[in-house]
């Protein structure tokens, strides 16, 4: 295992409890940090992917569920872990960032979630 790697894995839940999840492979090794991470969210686990450049998973998520807009939608994403990358992880993921640019992110808009930057902002 790598241990200078890790993976953020996050999910979009809609209303209705239908899941889709996803994960980024950074730079930078997990440990200490969910706990920061956790402290940056609304309620311990939510956030605005598109605040933070998480990619989002909404669009997969209407494919996935074969559903289109609904008022199930909103405009949070989840956490769901923060882990040391596998040998199989670097394998399939692709690098996109470094773990301390997202907690960089994470810090700047804790208490601060704008869920007008996300396109399922429902005013």
């Amino acid at each position: 295992m790598d241990n200078l790697h890790c993976v953020f894995e996050y999910m979009y839940r809609d209303a209705g409890n239908w899941k889709t999840y996803g994960a980024l492979l950074l730079v930078g090794g997990p440990h200490g940090f969910r706990e920061t991470l956790r402290g940056c969210l609304e309620w311990a686990d939510l956030f605005v992917a598109e605040q933070v450049g998480v990619p989002s998973l909404y669009e997969t998520h209407l494919i996935e569920c074969d559903d289109g807009p609904s008022d199930l939608d909103h405009a949070y994403h989840e956490f769901v872990d923060l882990r040391e990358a596998t040998e199989a992880d670097l394998v399939i993921l692709k690098v996109v960032g470094s773990l301390d640019d997202l907690i960089a992110g994470m810090q700047k808009a804790a208490g601060h979630w704008d869920v007008r930057l996300s396109p399922n902002y429902c005013f």
